[in-house]
Order: C-alpha cells, then structure tokens, then sequence
C-alpha cells in the first residue's frame, strides 16, 4: 500500500488581542483603591500605636461605653393608665408626675371608708358619752351606799336597806367597766377604719407614677387607654446623674488600680474634651474578655472590669446633653503622683 502525498494542514494560532481600554481603567482604578486602603491601614496603625505610646507610665486606658443606670417606672397595681404626662427623650425632675393611672374603683372604696370613719366616730362620741352617764350612776350609788352605812350604823335603817345599797353599787360599777369597754372598742372601730381610709389613700397615690431621680425617659412602653398588670412597665428613664463606663485591664494594671482614682473618659464624639471621672468599681474576679471590647494585646485573657464614673456635679450641671452608647476611651491614673499629660488636662465641655 503506498501513501498519497501529504498534504498540509494549517491550523488556527492563537493571537494576543489587544485589552480594551475601558477594561485597562477598570483595573487601574482598582489598583489605585487597593493601594490606598493600604496605606490607609498602614496609617491607621502607625497612629494607634503612636498614640499608645504617648500614654506615658502611671497610667492604663480601656475601651468601653458610655453607660447609665436604667429605672424602670412600673405600676404598683394593675389598672388602666388615664394620662401620661411624658414623652421618649423628655428630661424630668425627681418627683415630676408622668403618668396617671385610672383610679375610680379606689377612689368609690375611699368614700366608703371615709363613711365608715365618720360611723365610727359616731359610736366612740356614744360610748363617751355612756361612759360618762355610768360615772355619774357609780357616783350616786356611791353616795347612797355611804348615807345607808351611816344610818346602820345609827340605828336608824335596816341591813336590808345597806345591802340594797351596796348591790347598786356593784351593778353601777360593772356598767361602768362594761361602757370602758365599749369606749374602746369604738376607738380600735375608728382606728381600723381610718387605717383602711390611709391605705386606700397611699394606693390612689400610688397610682400617680413620679420619676424617682432626676433623668431623661429612654422608652415609652404603654400607651393611654392599655390595661397593664401589676408591675407593668411604662416607662425606662436614664438616671443622668449616674454615668459610667466599664474598661477592661490586665491583671499587671488593674492590681494598681485603687477605689477613688482619678481617671479621664475620652468620647470618640468629642476627642479633645477629657471628661473628669473617678474609678468607683474594681472587679474581684478576672473574667474572659468580652469579644466586644478590644484589649492591648492578644495574650491578655483573663481580664478585671472596672468601672470609671464621672463627677456627679458635672453631670447635673450638664444633665441635657448627658448621652449613652457613646464608644471612648477611659484613663486611669494609676500612680496619683504623676501629672497628666496635656491632652488629658483639656476644659471639660460647657
């Protein structure tokens, strides 16, 4: 068999095509943004740890929130509420009315016992004056008793007659006991029925929901008209003279920390004012740190809380722009006898 001859086959080579342009800007420009991200990231921890670093010895920071104490407004009695006298954000004073509740079942049982007392006034002012009658029964028997002796004794009347006398005496006496006792159980009557009138009272107010402390309502919970069981919330105020933020320290820090410590709050809002606070909580039990907080190093695992409150006179002072939730940075000086830097030294806000 002989082969034909060989014919050549050409096959397709692949060329290098030319990139668009639009493509080409696209990745420039991606390239570009990756760069700076970069340096932004670089800058960013070039600053962090410059800014660790110019926290001179004595002193321990940790980042936390800005933190109030929270006060629930609840109801002593379930009930219906009629009026409310506050709204979310509004500031009130201890002892402002912010709600009322529907009190007209109690108010029906005041009068009731308000009639029961004047009823019961009415029996003691009758055993009084039974009392008094008895007294001048005892007193008369007693007269004729001693005029009956005198005579039996003269000769001139029987001892009949002294004995009839002398059992008028006993059964005046014992009327006499028997009122005592009725005055007072007419004024144990008067007492109870006053004592219910009192608590029927104290319930009515009761029912007129005051703000215990000084604060800015958080949350209105219950609206006007809703009927709420006993305890039922209906408002959550911020007690705004008691600001706080817990940090977190090593065990190397916070075994220096002391009750009472000065210390600074940093807000990331306001970075160049340095809020005056005290160190007022030390944990006595390390605990793992929470993945919300951020430490110094990774190394640190077992963690004290502390909590650093601010001056509760720059508070009430500043009471209206008292805000939580704000995230900072809190300072505490942990040798009381180095200065603080400058920056940390700034005019709190006014």
């Amino acid at each position: 068999m002989v082969a034909g001859p060989l014919v050549p086959v050409h096959l397709p080579v692949p060329r290098a095509t030319a990139m668009p342009g639009e493509r080409r800007r696209r990745w420039s420009r991606l390239l570009f943004l990756l760069l700076a991200l970069g340096a932004a990231g670089a800058g960013g921890a070039y600053w962090w740890t410059q800014s660790q670093s110019r926290l001179p010895p004595g002193f321990a920071s940790g980042n936390g929130r800005l933190e109030a104490d929270e006060i629930d407004i609840d109801t002593k009695f379930a009930g219906r509420i009629a009026e409310l006298f506050a709204d979310e954000g509004d500031m009130v004073s201890a002892g402002q009315v912010v709600a009322r509740m529907d009190t007209r079942d109690l108010e029906a049982s005041l009068k009731k016992s308000q009639a029961q007392v004047r009823q019961a006034q009415r029996s003691l002012d009758e055993a009084h004056a039974a009392l008094e009658q008895q007294n001048a029964q005892v007193k008369f028997a007693k007269q004729e008793l001693d005029r009956a002796s005198n005579l039996v004794q003269k000769g001139f009347a029987t001892r009949e007659l002294y004995d009839q006398r002398k059992q008028q005496m006993d059964s005046a006496t014992a009327a006499l006991n028997a009122a005592t006792a009725r005055v007072g159980e007419a004024e144990h009557a008067l007492d109870a029925a006053q004592h219910d009138a009192e608590l029927y009272s104290v319930n009515i107010a009761d029912n007129t929901l005051v703000a215990p402390r000084e604060g800015r309502i958080q949350y209105r919970v219950a609206n006007v008209g809703e009927v709420i069981p006993q305890g039922g919330k209906v408002f959550v105020m911020l007690d705004t003279s008691y600001v706080y933020m817990d940090i977190y320290l090593p065990t190397a820090e916070s075994g220096r920390v002391r009750l009472g410590a000065d210390a600074r709050i940093v807000l990331d809002a306001l970075p160049n004012v340095p809020i005056p606070a005290k160190v007022t909580f030390l944990a006595t039990e390390a605990q793992f740190t929470p993945k919300a907080v951020e430490t110094k190093s990774d190394r640190d695992k077992l963690m004290f809380r502390v909590k650093v409150r601010i001056d509760p006179a720059l508070l009430r002072a500043h009471a209206a722009a008292v805000r939580t939730g704000l995230p900072g940075v809190a300072y505490v000086r942990l040798d009381p006898n180095v200065p603080w830097p400058p920056e940390l030294v700034g005019k709190p806000a006014s």
